[in-house]
């Protein structure tokens, strides 16, 4: 049965049984009424995609039958038939979205050449929609290079800047941050502002599998050439051909895959796993490592001549924590990307809790501060998340080792003293007086340090 649905609605008993007839030899899907309440009530259910209205009908004519199948489905191709149509009936059908005007009697040959066309003028819609959400997708991704890269801050300007500046060259490019700072982000950003946008973007995280597996990845494998290998497979490198492809913790790769990699960034060659052509490459590279390399490069770890390859191009990534002034907006998104998935009233953030968080020192940086967020959104039972709950939650399960051994010596002792202010007043319900005396301290020296750490 074809997907087309018509909506047939004829007083005339012999008429409407021929229409509905002819067309259900060419299978579309019909709904027959005498009547347009009737009809009006199926339509907006089925939605139909056509409909032939009779133009004389009580106790609604096809006029109005019209006028209010436009209000329920606007997009519905509408051919009004009638034997005492007139041009001027035909004019206002028209001007109030008839498609077609078709005078009774007709053949049937005649009604399927008129639905056909409607059939047509619908799959041509469908198909300038589909483009026009093309098109308008491709033009969001590539006006907003950085629409994932959220901040305002002067070092993630500076990225910005820097992002700018080599997306045209086909150089590699190395990517150091540490974890959780955004480093694929940074590269999916310099593929799309590259010449070549419009080729794959393959990413291949060089960290999660031994070598045998990293190496069939890479490069593929022919049918055969190992145990499970049923069949031939192309490699990330033949995927990513006149792309990008982005390798995610590149410091991680052993000596015997080094020497590989260097191979096909020296000779843009290699050869499938079990395979013996040597099949040729053109890719541009982007590695990123949270590793300093250059100290690998020391400790024989790492390949002094692969890491100036891959270091064409290097991009620092900074941490949360050096660009502090970036962090109420990547709250703020984050807490309306919860929003929209969940369908939930979007939460905010008291301004003591986002004194804490900006406080924060946050050793797992960007990933750290979303996986927070989100368990706040959840767990909080007010429409304002309060800095108890977040205190309660930063420092849960998380050793004092941990939390300030990254730390610089002065935010890790205003990290440390506000955080046992907090606590001291968790544990005596609130009552100022008490918790300074549980701090050893006096009661307007608890004032004083409140109002320093935006907790008064």
């Amino acid at each position: 049965m074809k997907k087309e649905k018509i909506l047939i609605v004829e007083d005339n008993d012999t008429m409407r049984l021929g229409i509905q007839e002819t067309l259900k030899r060419d299978m579309y899907k019909i709904f027959v009424y005498d009547n347009g309440p009737e009809a009006l009530q199926k339509a907006e259910f089925e939605l139909p995609d056509i409909a032939i209205l009779d133009l004389r009908m009580e106790p609604l004519n096809g006029i109005e039958i019209l006028q209010k199948l436009k209000e329920i489905t606007p997009n519905i191709e509408v051919l009004m038939i009638s034997a005492y149509g007139t041009v001027e009936d035909a004019v206002k059908a028209m001007k109030l979205g008839a498609a077609d005007f078709l005078t009774k009697p007709f053949s049937p040959d005649e009604l399927r050449i008129r639905i056909e066309k409607l059939v047509q003028r619908i799959q041509n819609r469908k198909k300038l929609e589909s483009l026009s959400e093309h098109n308008r997708l491709l033009r969001e991704e590539i006006s907003g290079e950085f629409s994932e890269i959220i901040g305002t801050s002067k070092p993630i300007k500076e990225i910005f800047s820097l992002v700018e500046k080599i997306s045209e060259s086909d150089s590699s490019v190395l990517i150091h941050g540490e974890s959780g700072t955004g480093k694929e982000l940074i590269a999916r950003a310099i593929h799309r502002n590259s010449l070549r946008n419009d080729k794959p973007f393959i990413k291949m995280n060089c960290g999660a599998l031994n070598d045998n597996l990293l190496e069939s990845e890479l490069f593929g494998h022919e049918k055969g050439s190992f145990t499970g290998a049923i069949k031939q497979k192309k490699g990330r490198f033949e995927l990513a051909d006149e792309g990008t492809l982005f390798l995610d913790e590149i410091g991680d790769i052993s000596p015997n895959m080094q020497v590989k990699l260097l191979r096909v960034l020296q000779e843009g060659e290699f050869e499938r796993v079990g395979g013996e052509e040597t099949l040729k490459t053109d890719v541009r590279i982007i590695a990123a490592s949270n590793k300093d390399l250059q100290k690998s490069i020391s400790e024989n770890e790492f390949r002094e001549d692969l890491f100036y390859r891959l270091s064409v191009i290097p991009v620092s990534v900074p941490s949360l924590r050096e660009r502090r002034d970036d962090i109420p907006l990547l709250i703020n998104h984050f807490l309306n990307k919860l929003k929209e998935k969940y369908n939930k009233k979007i939460k905010n953030i008291s301004d003591e809790g986002l004194n804490a968080l900006m406080s924060y020192t946050w050793p797992g940086n960007i990933r750290e501060l979303e996986n927070l967020v989100e368990r706040l959104f959840f767990i909080s039972s007010e429409d304002t998340i309060d800095a108890e709950l977040i205190s309660s939650q930063l420092f849960k399960n998380v050793s004092a080792i941990n939390i300030y051994e990254n730390m610089p010596l002065e935010d890790a002792l205003f990290t440390f003293e506000k955080n046992l202010i907090v606590q001291a007043l968790k544990k005596n319900d609130g009552i100022k007086n008490r918790a300074a005396k549980a701090l050893g301290i006096n009661t307007s020296t608890l004032y004083y340090k409140l109002e320093k750490y935006g907790l008064s």
